[in-house]
């Protein structure tokens, strides 16, 4: 399995990475929608962990932009904000939402399941 994290917390987003490496899964990293649309572009991923706020491009809009380079990539929507809006709700229903703090397990569980079932 070959994902991406993107997310503006450097600290957050490096230790998952490192977690989910130790677990057997590929993670590459990016800190802002535009340098992970460049990655999307060069790689292919089975699966995107995005940061619902961030500067710049938001997750949700990032969604929409890596879906037209590749439209096999499912993702999995995190925040740290509690729970999202109303109009971001609207915007990720068919997507899997986790609060931060992650359990590591339950997003392995669910990028599975989302892998699968793709």
């Amino acid at each position: 399995m070959k994902i991406i994290l993107v997310d503006d917390e450097q600290k957050f987003i490096n230790m998952l990475a490192k977690r989910l490496i130790m677990r057997g899964i590929q993670a590459d990293i990016a800190f802002t929608g535009e340098d992970a649309i460049k990655k999307v572009r060069d790689t292919v991923y089975d699966a995107a962990v995005l940061d619902i706020k961030m500067p710049g491009i938001s997750g949700i809009q990032l969604k929409k932009e890596l879906k037209v380079i590749d439209s096999d990539l499912k993702f999995i929507f995190v925040t740290g904000h509690g729970v999202a809006s109303k109009s971001e709700s609207n915007m990720i229903e068919e997507d899997l939402y986790l609060s931060k703090p992650l359990d590591i397990e339950i997003l392995i569980e669910d990028l599975n399941k989302i892998i699968k079932n793709g």
